[in-house]
């Protein structure tokens, strides 16, 4: 096993009725839900965090169907928060396609990500398991903090590496961890190793998207399907920025504090130069270096099988992914 398609051939069957729910559960009699949905889902992406729950389910020995319905839920929870999250930062293309609302409006966009909402919930009662509910509301609950705490914190040069850890650990870190630790409970597996798969998915979400803050930086807009320094253009201060700032002065410094300030990446190459100078990307990518091994030691009280060499692999694919 060496790739994401390899992963993916793993899981194809699995992958296949996790299709399956998805279509069928999105159907709606209004059909400007059905459009708008249609729309969403076929953008594509790599349905990871659903795709790590079907792993983890399949690694801790789970038998049943639920891991599908799961899986869903999961990836609704998470279309619905790009939904909202592109209208926040006014985002005009996302994976290299229009955004919602930019081909029908805000309005329109707000609703059917309440709708995705609404709908996860109403299948995540299915399983019956009070402990799995617990989970998914609280959740998409530490998701809308870490979206407010992000909005707090737009064009604040000060902010901190502990307050940043915070801010992705809320935003993007615990859906990987609910999916993960949701995988392990399906199939009823002990505890100790349900809070080691739960610790891997919040070590890997955490990685993943630190790896995500080098890529709006150092990637290009054909790969990534969005413009080159759009974190700076909407005033985030992510880690490479706030390594930058702790290590600069004189004019780079001033430089870096007034793009962050006025959210302006108008000099965003001369800023890339800036980072790299004092090894703001290399900073950033031992840290997401760190979180993956993380998450790889989080797998050791796991039985051995195809199904752990992927969740090993995903560990070494999250660093070297291009977008």
């Amino acid at each position: 096993m060496q790739n994401f398609d390899d992963i993916r051939t793993l899981l194809k069957s699995d992958i296949q009725h996790t299709d399956e729910v998805l279509i069928e559960r999105l159907s709606s009699n209004v059909a400007l839900i059905n459009q708008m949905s249609s729309y969403i889902i076929g953008a594509g992406g790599k349905r990871l965090r659903p795709l790590l729950l079907l792993l983890c389910a399949r690694a801790t020995g789970y038998e049943g169907n639920h891991h599908h319905l799961m899986a869903v839920v999961i990836e609704l929870i998470h279309t619905a928060t790009l939904l909202h999250d592109d209208i926040v930062d006014e985002s005009s293309t996302r994976r290299g396609q229009d955004t919602a609302n930019e081909v029908w409006g805000n309005a329109a966009s707000v609703l059917v990500g309440d709708f995705l909402y609404s709908r996860a919930f109403e299948m995540m009662v299915e399983p019956d398991s009070m402990r799995i509910m617990q989970i998914l509301s609280k959740v998409t609950n530490s998701i809308a903090e870490g979206e407010v705490l992000q909005l707090l914190n737009c064009q604040n040069a000060q902010l901190t590496e502990v307050e940043y850890f915070e801010v992705i650990e809320r935003k993007t870190a615990c859906l990987f961890q609910a999916a993960t630790q949701i995988g392990a409970i399906l199939s009823d597996t002990d505890e100790t190793q349900e809070l080691a798969l739960r610790d891997y998915g919040l070590h890997l979400g955490s990685a993943f998207q630190i790896i995500d803050d080098v890529l709006d930086y150092e990637s290009d807009a054909k790969t990534m399907g969005k413009e080159v320094g759009d974190d700076l253009a909407e005033g985030k201060t992510t880690l490479p920025m706030i390594y930058a700032l702790e290590n600069t002065s004189g004019k780079d410094h001033a430089l870096l504090i007034s793009s962050i300030e006025n959210a302006d990446n108008s000099n965003i190459d001369q800023v890339i130069e800036i980072l790299s100078s004092v090894n703001a990307f290399d900073y950033t990518r031992q840290k997401a270096q760190e979180a993956s091994d993380l998450a790889k030691k989080s797998l050791v009280t796991l039985p051995e099988s195809d199904y752990k060499n992927a969740l090993t692999l995903l560990c070494d694919l999250s660093l070297q992914r291009k977008s």
